[in-house]
Parts: structure tokens; C-alpha cells; sequence
């Protein structure tokens, strides 16, 4: 039973890793069919501006979803401790790249999201 539960984390990780990358994908196509209909209406350097901050943002979702799946399989399926290392040096990489990625496309660090709720 531990056996299967563990194959179906594994396979649930690799899924939402494929939808990282599918997303990454997706996104630079659509972005970039939208950019090419659209270079003639804008002028080039907003053109240019709105195409790159599109293409960071579909980047960026990915990379969240990669790293969601590393997340699950680091916490679940890791079996040694040098198999933790390397994929916690995986998602700082990936968190490093969506953080520098979200700073080049608005031009500051992300903040952090404020609740509505009272204490």
C-alpha cells in the first residue's frame, strides 16, 4: 500500500511539473503570436515592453509550478538526505529565477500579499 501511494505522489509531481512546462510553452506561443498581430499597431519599443512582460509572466507561472512539484516530491518521495540537498538547491534556483524574473518585469520585488482579515 506505502509502495503505491508513494508511486502516485511521484506521478502527481511529474503531472504538475508537465503543466509547468506546458504553461511555459503555451505562454511563449501565445505571447508571441499576440506580439507579431500587434508590433504594427504599437509602436515598437511598447511593443517590445508589453511582449516581454507577458512572456515573464508565463515564465513565472511555470516556474511556480515546477517548483510545486519538487516541493511534493522533496517532502514525500525524498529517501536520502543528499537527495533533499539537491532538490532544495533546485527550488532556490527556481524561486531565485521567478524573483528576479517579477523584479525585470515590474521593476521592484515582489511584495508580500496583505490580508483583509481582523484579528
Amino acid at each position: 500500500m506505502e509502495k503505491e501511494f508513494l508511486e502516485l505522489i511521484k506521478i502527481t509531481a511529474y503531472l504538475i511539473e508537465s503543466f509547468g512546462v506546458i504553461v511555459v510553452l503555451v505562454g511563449s506561443i501565445a505571447t508571441t503570436r499576440q506580439f507579431l498581430s500587434n508590433r504594427r499597431k504599437l509602436e515598437s519599443g511598447e511593443a517590445y515592453r508589453i511582449y516581454r512582460q507577458d512572456l515573464g509572466r508565463s515564465i513565472i507561472l511555470g516556474l511556480e509550478f515546477l517548483i510545486a512539484g519538487d516541493i511534493i516530491r522533496t517532502v514525500v518521495v525524498a529517501d536520502s538526505i543528499e537527495g533533499v540537498g539537491i532538490l532544495a538547491l533546485i527550488v532556490l534556483i527556481r524561486a531565485f529565477l521567478s524573483v528576479t524574473l517579477q523584479y525585470e518585469i515590474e521593476g521592484r520585488l515582489p511584495r508580500p500579499v496583505k490580508s483583509d482579515t481582523k484579528n
